[in-house]
């Protein structure tokens, strides 16, 4: 929610002459699963300010940040009884208006905004699409929270880079090869079997999943297109993004939502609201120093052991079952995963 997938992913190959573009996808595509959470676009470990952290004192801070933000959107959904999305949605993209700004005045964090000339018609042609799905997926991912556990819907998340990988076979931008239709199967098949080993498979949920990995698939491919050679690491993109998407998503709740979450407020109390909302805006400053901290490998390796570590937790926090026939089947989605992050663009 917040704010990736978050993140790595998320891929977010096609010639030679476009494989600096393409790492940059791939690696966005993994962390913004999470994304469920905020925007990423293309991150960049350019500038050297940010390089303050090391790997090892960076990645478990992201992986706590990024597990939190799922399993506390999930206790708001199931044990507060919070049931609504689209609201949670907007006012985590509101406070990363009202924060990415606040930051921008007082640290060095979005200097590379500077370096991003916005006109009218890149904002027409460019952000507004690309925050309409995100707005979408944002919304669809959330909505799946309300009738799927926490470790099916990371499973289902395994799809994205063959969505991605359709996607781009489908409109030419990427060749299919041997080794991804391989990979498009190994995990299409993992994943589909750690769905058919699901104890509480629901229809809605799985629908509303899908449509996520959908829109944040498409997403990811318009960031390549649209902003081939434009650079903007997780917080910069949050910047522009922010405000589109809470506008969008506001226009959303009078006819998904209407005035309950409003009248819930009450008894939620605003503390949880906020405390959410910075765990996930923290996630996103994490982001940052993740992405100048580590190469693409240790990358994906942390998303995956994040990935792991949210399903036990998922599977002791929130008692959610998972099968043997699931554990096999994610099990093989992961090693297409990653053979696709390790292998993707080498012929």
């Amino acid at each position: 929610m917040a704010t990736q997938k978050d993140v790595e992913a998320s891929i977010p190959p096609y010639d030679r002459e476009h494989s600096e573009h393409k790492e940059d996808l791939e690696v966005k595509s993994k962390l913004d699963d999470d994304l469920d959470l905020l925007p990423t676009t293309q991150p960049t470990a350019k500038p050297q300010e940010k390089k303050k952290l090391s790997a090892a004192v960076i990645i478990p801070i992201w992986i706590v940040l990024s597990s939190s933000v799922i399993i506390y959107n999930k206790y708001l959904f199931s044990v507060l009884d919070f049931q609504y999305p689209v609201f949670l949605t907007t006012f985590h993209l509101a406070f990363a208006t009202v924060g990415t700004r606040v930051l921008q005045r007082t640290t060095n964090l979005l200097d590379g905004a500077k370096e991003v000339h916005l006109t009218r018609e890149m904002f027409v042609r460019s952000i507004l699409p690309i925050g309409v799905l995100f707005s979408g997926s944002l919304i669809c991912s959330n909505v799946a929270y309300l009738s799927l556990s926490v470790s099916f819907i990371q499973m289902l998340k395994a799809f994205n880079p063959v969505a991605i990988l359709l996607i781009s076979f489908t409109f030419r931008l990427q060749d299919p090869s041997r080794r991804l239709i391989a990979i498009v199967f190994m995990i299409s098949g993992g994943v589909a079997l750690a769905s058919y080993g699901e104890l509480h498979f629901e229809l809605f949920g799985f629908i509303c999943q899908a449509f996520a990995v959908i829109f944040e698939s498409c997403r990811l491919v318009l960031i390549e297109v649209l902003l081939k050679g434009l650079k903007m690491d997780p917080l910069v993109s949050l910047h522009y993004y922010a405000p589109v998407c809470a506008s969008i998503n506001a226009l959303v709740i009078p006819f998904t939502e209407g005035l309950a979450p409003f009248r819930a407020l009450y008894q939620l109390g605003p503390l949880v609201l906020i405390t959410n909302a910075m765990v996930a805006f923290s996630l996103n400053v994490a982001a940052v120093f993740l992405i100048s901290a580590g190469g693409g490998l240790v990358l994906t390796l942390a998303g995956v052991f994040k990935d792991i570590l949210l399903i036990t937790g998922s599977v002791i926090i929130f008692a959610s079952p998972i099968t043997p026939i699931q554990i096999i089947g994610y099990s093989i989605a992961l090693g297409g995963l990653i053979l696709f992050r390790t292998t993707s663009g080498k012929k």
